[in-house]
């Protein structure tokens, strides 16, 4: 079985020791079968598929920073557009890298998944900050996060479509280049987090 009737997984491994056993990349023809049936039992998206995940952030990628520049009411609601939109990204991905876009993607989000970041807590009338190791699974949470932000943020006024969009940003944080926006995220909180050491 291949994922979308596609591209096969065999041979796909994850390197990060910290990721191994939290990224599913188990083949399925349509990565949307999950309906949410494990939404409510505790760590089991990791038994969610990583083309899947995605896809549910791509739903709603959310605000960057708190003034709420960029909205994303518009996201919401239509799975099979997203699922039209990440296909057509991982052809993309496809062409212009000549590589497995399952193995682009998990490569990208291993790159940028941060290892540490800051966590506040109050002392007294104090607030004082405090670097901690994210957990396996935040880390990959917040890769997809920032790899949907970015795509939807450069997608917005701009005449590439979503999926071209989505398709550059993670060949960005495939390779490793500060024109993605979750490597530079990644980049941020961890420097944040060796200041409040």
């Amino acid at each position: 079985m291949k994922m979308f009737d596609k591209w096969d997984v065999d041979g796909i491994e994850v390197e990060d020791p910290g990721l191994k056993g939290r990224i599913n990349i188990e083949p399925m023809l349509a990565p949307k079968k999950s309906h949410g049936r494990h939404a409510s039992d505790r760590f089991s998206k990791s038994e969610v598929n990583i083309v899947e995940r995605l896809m549910n952030h791509m739903m709603g990628p959310g605000h960057r920073g708190k003034k709420h520049k960029i909205g994303s009411g518009g996201c919401g609601g239509n799975s099979s557009k997203i699922w039209k939109v990440t296909k057509e990204a991982l052809s993309i991905i496809e062409e212009k890298e000549d590589e497995n876009p399952i193995k682009v993607l998990v490569k990208a989000v291993e790159n940028t998944a941060l290892v540490e970041e800051v966590s506040s807590y109050q002392v007294g009338s104090i607030i004082k900050r405090k670097a901690v190791i994210t957990a396996p699974q935040r880390r990959i949470d917040l890769s997809l996060r920032h790899i949907a932000q970015g795509a939807y943020s450069n997608s917005v006024g701009n005449k590439k479509n979503m999926a071209e969009c989505l398709a550059d940003e993670i060949l960005a944080a495939y390779r490793g280049e500060r024109e993605s926006y979750a490597f530079r995220q990644r980049e941020r909180l961890e420097r944040e987090a060796e200041g409040a050491r």
